[in-house]
């Protein structure tokens, strides 16, 4: 079921509605292939939040406060330019994942802001097409939100602004769901394993005769 938390991204609320959640902008490290280092620490951040009970980052640096006031200024520019009907959310939240939209645009669409250095936006400009290495994050923004599309937003100042449509890609939301499953199952048998590291004999025994009970099945 998609809950939809009206709060201020960064806030404490925001921290503790995403705690020990794969969320959209990790999507494609959750998906990643080869060694899987940084998936393997992403998962052990998110099982240390789980077991702790704390967020495993809660700072905000000036290079991030300034990325706020850039992407404030897109959103404005973005909503005259579309002449569209914006909403700030702080967290969507659908089963055991989770998503920080931009915002989200009039019934069925959404709203992704990148802003990038001059060199970078120039050639998102010249390419004209969402960049490979955010599709994971606005797919897993359509998937959560149940909406129809995205528009993908690159912005820095004095340069044009890419504007970017995104429609569902269903073949990629289902692999990418396999995936999310995947890790999240993962994910609790870490946690598991951790929380029973240690314990006695017995204890351990306790826990897998309440799991064996029949009214613990299914």
């Amino acid at each position: 079921m998609m809950e939809v938390f009206d709060i201020d991204q960064g806030d404490d609320a925001w921290f503790q509605a995403r705690l020990g959640l794969p969320t959209a902008s990790k999507f494609s490290t959750v998906m990643a292939k080869g060694d899987g280092k940084t998936r393997s620490e992403y998962m052990r951040r998110l099982a240390g939040e789980i077991i702790t009970g704390e967020p495993s980052e809660t700072y905000q640096n000036a290079h991030m406060e300034r990325g706020k006031v850039m992407e404030d200024e897109a959103r404005e520019k973005y909503a005259f330019v579309e002449i569209a009907d914006i909403r700030r959310v702080g967290f969507i939240k659908n089963g055991r994942k989770g998503a920080s939209p931009d915002s989200l645009v009039g019934n069925n669409g959404g709203l992704e802001i990148k802003t990038a250095a001059p060199h970078i936006q120039i050639d998102r400009i010249e390419r004209d097409r969402l960049p490979p290495e955010h599709k994971a994050q606005v797919q897993g923004n359509l998937w959560l939100s149940e909406r129809e599309w995205w528009d993908f937003v690159s912005y820095w100042p004095k340069l044009p602004m890419l504007i970017v449509r995104v429609p569902r890609d269903e073949d990629y939301i289902k692999i990418m769901a396999d995936e999310v499953d995947r890790f999240n199952d993962e994910l609790a048998a870490l946690v598991d394993r951790v929380r029973r590291y240690g314990a006695p004999p017995a204890e351990i025994a306790d826990v897998e005769a309440l799991r064996n009970h029949p009214l613990m099945a299914g």
